[in-house]
């Protein structure tokens, strides 16, 4: 699954890269695995903006996905590999020996034509899903369940896997994506391999109308915005980078009166809500010394 580079006829296709899609076997969904979607724009039930950077985008079908993998005992035969606009992976149509047709995620190196059992007694090879207390350890896996049933939630997207290291009392050891080390019920199912489409996080969007496409709105920064609208809002001729409590001397002043109390050598000075700590300066004003000086200067010019 390589990446395709674009000639630069435009600044917008000198970076992107995107899928040759050499492993797409169909264009046409299988439509009895269809559900419609309603796309949301992140508003909720009064209308009000909810979450950012959602709406538009191109109009998606559901495909259902079977994550259970519960047609335990019957082989299927893997009929087509297809695109999924709503997940990052390849999906694969299963034709089942009894005439039932399924779709699955699709693990990376399984091809048309090859037969999937899942079940306690499946072998445990690519594409097969297993309990995890019949696998064995050191075995690669995805699609992992947390609940006996339930259905794979982890381990999904596009190029992951986690693998298998342990076994104790009626609990497994999986090394996640990230390096996590979690127990789950050696009861639950997991597909054998790693998730197709290796190549997904190398992909370059390229331009920002392909972003909308995919229903991804741009990005606001705070700084810019109304303080109703964000904390890091509001402010008069203030630069972006700098930081807005600092002008206001709110912890500063805080900082001030702490060292107030202390006997030595600073003293905090405050100008234009600033405060500056200035060096040199006693913590008692010596009146007697400054008098002398004042009254010697007047001395000069004015005798008497």
């Amino acid at each position: 699954m390589p990446l395709r580079n674009y000639k630069p006829t435009s600044p917008g296709l000198r970076q992107m890269t995107r899928s040759t899609f050499e492993e797409i076997t169909t264009k046409e969904p299988h439509k009895p695995l269809l559900e419609p979607q309603k796309r949301g724009s992140g508003r909720n039930n009064q209308g009000r903006l909810s979450v950012r950077h959602r709406g538009g985008g191109e109009k998606q079908h559901y495909r259902r996905i079977d994550f259970k993998r519960d047609k335990t005992g019957v082989p299927a035969r893997v009929a087509t590999i297809e695109y999924d606009p709503n997940r990052s992976a390849r999906i694969g149509l299963l034709h089942y020996r009894d005439g039932d047709k399924r779709y699955m995620l699709l693990p990376h190196g399984l091809k048309v034509g090859d037969i999937v059992v899942s079940g306690p007694e499946a072998e445990a090879r690519v594409g097969n899903a297993l309990p995890l207390a019949n696998i064995p350890l050191g075995t690669t896996v995805h699609n992992i369940e947390l609940t006996p049933g339930k259905g794979g939630q982890i381990v999904r997207s596009a190029g992951t896997s986690a693998q298998l290291l342990a076994k104790e009392g009626g609990y497994a050891t999986v090394r996640m994506p990230s390096g996590e080390m979690r127990r789950i019920p050696m009861a639950c199912m997991a597909t054998v391999g790693q998730v197709s489409n290796l190549d997904h996080e190398n992909q370059n969007l390229g331009k920002a109308g392909r972003a909308r496409h995919m229903g991804q709105r741009p990005e606001v920064r705070g700084v810019v915005m109304n303080p109703r609208d964000h904390p890091h809002g509001g402010g008069e001729e203030v630069d972006a980078g700098a930081d807005a409590r600092d002008l206001r001397g709110g912890p500063d002043r805080s900082r001030a009166a702490a060292h107030t109390g202390a006997q030595g050598s600073s003293e905090q000075v405050v100008f234009a809500g600033r405060c500056v700590g200035v060096s040199g300066f006693s913590s008692q004003l010596d009146l007697e010394r400054a008098k002398p000086l004042a009254v010697s200067g007047v001395d000069a010019q004015h005798q008497g």
